[in-house]
């Protein structure tokens, strides 16, 4: 199968959009366009499980290497592993779920639908790239449709919040890029599997993997730099709320993860500073989320928490942490989306996001309280759903790290569900159990969009908590190789 065609089904999806002449057309062309990529990647899947079954061992499957500026040796080389394809298929899910969400969105309709195409393309050509130039083309082209989305279909202070977003990630974005061009210069490629071949020597790495490190840091709500992410959560429509927690995010833990096994010496020299940042995030944000009372804050604050999980299982540079930390990207961006979903559901009823104006929803939507209370109990971890698999798969591989400190981090952040399960339980108790008010009691449930969209992301939360052999089939591998230089680095040391 051509990778290309990841690219060009969203990129014809956006421009059939912008020739759509009514609503119902735009509508008909996102949603058949979000669902031809759904199908390519399930396809995508398949062709990949069927070379990993035939004996096809390569780093890499369905590779194209083009040449696009040859004058600083840029290539358009696209080839995925495992750990890709589980992003590209996290992407794809949460792209139909977005645009059935937005289904009623009536306000610069057209320009609304072809951002959040737009959107996607970035990630998934993010996701395939194998040249670090083409990967942070990508990158750009995923950012900035964010401020966009944000300062015009917002809501509360949008502006602020759309400007805030942009600024964080242009810086992430700029020291990513500073990092990226040290290591072309000392490479003279940027061709990311020479560059795993060739090997950077270790000044180099220990001088430029703090930049690239930092960069995508930013993106994955890395503390301190994690501030854009409350406000611009809050403030974003809800499809935009699920793509920047669902795919977002998710391009900086990738994008952490890719850097630390191309410079495995710096990876290995900084992780307890990784490891520490990681543990601050997932306790702060935990103990930040106890204090929220608007719905859509307390996601945002539990998003930082839960991608410390993913930071803590890359910095400690074991199969079994970085298996956790692949894992825990997808549960998140499944969770996360649910419940950004559930929550947009309520709000477009209700008005409100407060917690302390919301109670007994239960009595008139029930669809919708299910599955606020599927995506509250996957949060906390409980078991049968992905949050648990992923959780305890980043527990037990910290907890292979045999020195002390790094055993105190784990035992701190395993202590952050116990908060997580109190903030949860809380806003769903007070948010669909006791009495309903008169003005909320004859409010309608979940539209057949809504429940399209809950049913896609549930499905995947149930699959990787019921059966995670499956995606550990996906991504063991691509693990696997990837700790073949990070395990020769620590031996090194």
């Amino acid at each position: 199968m051509n990778l290309s065609l990841l690219i060009l089904l969203p990129l014809l999806t956006a421009l059939l959009i912008l020739l759509s002449k009514n609503l119902a057309q735009i509508r008909t062309i996102g949603l058949a366009g979000s669902i031809a990529q759904l199908g390519a990647a399930g396809w995508l899947l398949k062709l990949f499980m069927d070379q990993r079954a035939a004996g096809n061992t390569a780093p890499h499957l369905f590779e194209t290497n083009t040449v696009w500026f040859k004058a600083l040796n840029i290539n358009y080389h696209i080839g995925i592993d495992g750990i890709a394809l589980a992003m590209i298929l996290l992407t794809s899910l949460i792209v139909v779920a977005g645009i059935l969400v937005s289904w009623t969105m009536e306000k610069l309709s057209k320009e609304y639908f072809f951002l959040l195409v737009l959107l996607s393309m970035g990630a998934y050509g993010f996701f395939i790239s194998l040249d670090l130039f083409t990967l942070f083309f990508f990158l750009e082209v995923a950012v900035i449709p964010k401020f966009l989305l944000i300062g015009i279909w917002g809501s509360g202070k949008k502006e602020n919040s759309a400007m805030k977003l942009a600024l964080m990630l242009m810086a992430g974005s700029a020291l990513v890029f500073v990092g990226l061009m040290g290591v072309y210069y000392n490479t003279h490629t940027f061709d990311m599997v020479q560059i795993g071949q060739m090997g950077i020597s270790l000044g180099v790495q220990k001088f430029f993997f703090p930049f690239v490190f930092l960069g995508f840091g930013i993106f994955a709500a890395l503390f301190p730099f994690h501030t854009w992410v409350p406000d611009g959560h809050a403030s974003a429509p809800t499809a935009a709320s699920m793509f920047l927690a669902g795919i977002s995010m998710k391009l900086g833990g990738y994008g952490c993860l890719r850097m630390a096994s191309l410079m495995p010496e710096a990876a290995h020299s900084y992780s307890w500073i990784i490891i520490l940042l990681a543990t601050i995030a997932i306790i702060y944000g935990a103990f930040a989320t106890m204090m929220q009372t608007d719905l859509k804050y307390i996601n945002a604050y539990s998003s930082i928490s839960h991608c410390g999980f993913v930071l803590l299982g890359i910095g400690m540079l074991n199969k079994t942490s970085i298996n956790g930390a692949v894992i825990q990207m997808v549960s998140h961006g499944l969770m996360t989306g649910l419940f950004f979903a559930a929550i947009g559901m309520i709000y477009t009823r209700t008005h409100t996001r407060m917690v302390a104006q919301l109670g007994g929803l239960l009595k008139a939507m029930p669809f919708i309280s299910t599955v606020f209370v599927i995506a509250g109990l996957c949060s906390l971890g409980l078991p049968g759903f992905s949050g648990f698999v992923a959780e305890m798969t980043v527990f037990m591989g910290s907890w292979q790290n045999p020195e002390g400190v790094y055993r105190i981090a784990t035992v701190i952040s395993a202590a952050s569900i116990v908060v997580t399960a109190v903030y949860i339980l809380r806003a769903t108790g007070k948010t669909i159990m006791g009495p309903i008010s008169a003005e909320h009691s004859l409010l309608g449930d979940a539209t057949w969009n809504e429940k399209f969209a809950a049913g896609l992301l549930i499905i995947g939360i149930l699959i990787i908590g019921l059966a995670p052999f499956l995606i550990n089939q996906l991504i063991v591998p691509a693990t696997d190789f990837l700790m073949i230089n990070i395990d020769k680095a620590i031996t090194l040391k």
